[in-house]
């Protein structure tokens, strides 16, 4: 009985720590892009804006982050009673 307790807690940590995790990195990328619509004013168009956007890496830690939070909350749990 302790056993199957124990194993639920590490499960529902293991999802904690995804959620937490997934939402570090979607702040942090978040924060870099709106940072970076400052390129706007000095003369860059959308399209070149997204390019750059596309060259740098912790742009892509806001996708990442979005990720593993989704699979945090939405991925199905093994543990089903009949």
């Amino acid at each position: 009985m302790a056993n199957r307790f124990a194993l639920k807690v590490e499960k529902k940590m293991y999802r904690m720590f995804c959620l937490l995790v997934g939402f570090g990195f979607t702040i942090s990328g978040g924060v870099s892009m709106i940072m970076y619509l400052n390129l706007l004013t000095t003369g860059y168009s959308y399209k070149e804006y997204t390019q750059f956007l596309m060259t740098r890496m912790e742009c892509y830690l806001f996708i990442v982050g979005l990720l593993l939070i989704a699979i945090a909350i939405y991925f199905p749990s093994r543990n089903k009673k009949n």
